[in-house]
């Protein structure tokens, strides 16, 4: 079986190592990365520069572009055969709810899964990675069988990747593995008005406080309960419900 590894943390972070880790005993790793952190950079490509691969070891390459870049440059020019998976991760920090549609990690699957090879996302729902590292090496143990489950499926659900997060507490505490929907959460607070040396206003975006809403079976949900989170995703956001109802609220022009 071959994997291709990437992830949005950047080629040194320790989330890819530990998933390289968790890869290795069921194939062949090749690992496709960004030279830097490219967080919250979701489905973006590269477009007005041309991207420089560096080779830096047997079937590892940094690449000066964006998770979604990586995934195409591996499949379509350095991989000397399409993978049989994609593998993206692991990030640092969740990736639930919306921020699926932010994160770069997912975006990374989900361009495996429209070049046509399934994919699989995963996170580590901690908070300050320093205190955190020690656990993020134990997920090893977690992951290696999780992936081997999902990766040996008779038939890998068409059109969809899996995103996996994994609690933020020691392996031995994991109480096992739980396939969720999407929650719902929202940040208050998410922008931070400060003034530049010369006093003109600036913004930062990020931190803040999150609340999280969903049903029984969400994401967060079984993330704070202990479980690791799988959720299938897919590409099409048509909303099939609606279009059920049209009659109810559209009209030809």
């Amino acid at each position: 079986m071959r994997f291709l590894v990437t992830n949005d943390d950047g080629i040194l972070a320790h989330g890819m190592e530990c998933l390289c880790a968790a890869a290795e005993p069921l194939g062949q790793v090749t690992v496709v990365a960004p030279d830097r952190e490219q967080s919250a950079t979701s489905h973006s490509l590269t477009l007005h520069h041309p991207l420089r691969p560096v080779r830096r070891g047997e079937r590892k390459w940094q690449v000066d572009g964006t998770p979604t870049d990586c995934v195409m440059l591996a499949i379509e020019a350095l991989m000397p055969e399409r993978p049989d998976f994609v593998l993206s991760g692991i990030n640092h920090g969740q990736n639930m709810g919306e921020d699926v549609l932010y994160s770069g990690t997912v975006a990374a699957a989900m361009e495996g899964l429209a070049l046509g090879v399934p994919s699989i996302a995963v996170s580590f729902a901690g908070g300050d990675l320093r205190a955190d590292v020690s656990q993020l090496r134990e997920q090893v143990k977690v992951l290696t069988p999780l992936l081997k489950h999902l990766t040996s499926l008779p038939s890998f659900p068409a059109d969809t990747l899996f995103n996996v997060n994994l609690p933020p507490v020691p392996a031995d505490d994991v109480k096992g593995v739980k396939l969720t929907r999407l929650g719902r959460r929202a940040y208050s607070g998410s922008v931070a008005p400060m003034k530049d040396p010369w006093g003109r206003s600036i913004y930062w975006i990020g931190g803040g406080e999150i609340s999280w809403t969903g049903e029984a079976d969400s994401d967060f949900r079984a993330v704070q309960e202990g479980y690791v989170s799988v959720t299938p995703l897919h590409l099409d956001l048509t909303h099939y419900d609606a279009l059920k109802g049209a009659e109810r609220w559209w009209r030809s022009l």
